[in-house]
């Protein structure tokens, strides 16, 4: 058994902000310290923005790991830092090792609910979706979004929704083994 460390949520937070600030640089070429807190706290919709004291040892991490590089000849104030080969690489196998293990993943979501104190599974399962929808909702209310992926998303979570309510079970019938719906690759 591993022995407790009370670090160890503060040191995955960090490591967020710095898998975080190589995705935002992968987009959107050099960053600065400010931009990334300020996108972690439009992405989380302000419930967490981290402050200098966590973004800017993360992207000091970043640059001695050789994942990034602070940018030459800037001409701003500010320190920016761009993405390098190898963290181009780096976030390679990350998104390959979750797209394979994926299926393969324990969901941990009764394990979260008994450590954050939610009564039973279902409580935090409808929380989740709950959050998700409403991130949903906000996100494609935003100007600016094509209709076309107002549809689609429509169209994804209108099957989600309809294979979910039909695998149900009624009441006093055994569970039915859950069909998989079309998933967004399919459309």
């Amino acid at each position: 058994m591993m022995p407790h460390d009370p670090a160890r949520p503060e040191r995955m937070r960090r490591g967020t902000v710095g898998m975080y600030a190589l995705t935002l640089m992968e987009k959107e070429g050099a960053v600065h310290g400010y931009r990334v807190a300020e996108r972690i706290a439009e992405r989380t919709e302000g419930t967490w923005r981290p402050g200098p004291g966590a973004v800017y040892p993360a992207l000091q991490r970043l640059t001695e790991r050789g994942l990034a590089r602070r940018k030459a000849h800037s001409l701003s104030r500010r320190r920016e830092f761009e993405i390098t080969p190898r963290g181009r690489a780096v976030l390679d196998r990350v998104r390959a090792f979750r797209g394979l293990n994926r299926a393969r993943a324990p969901d941990l979501a009764a394990l979260w609910a008994e450590i954050a104190g939610v009564g039973e599974i279902e409580d935090l399962l409808l929380l989740r979706l709950q959050r998700s929808l409403g991130g949903l909702e906000r996100f494609l209310s935003q100007p600016g979004i094509p209709r076309e992926r107002r549809q689609r998303a429509k169209l994804l979570f209108g099957g989600e929704l309809h294979r979910f309510l039909s695998n149900l079970p009624e009441l006093g019938e055994a569970p039915r083994r859950a069909r998989r719906g079309p998933s967004p690759r399919d459309l």
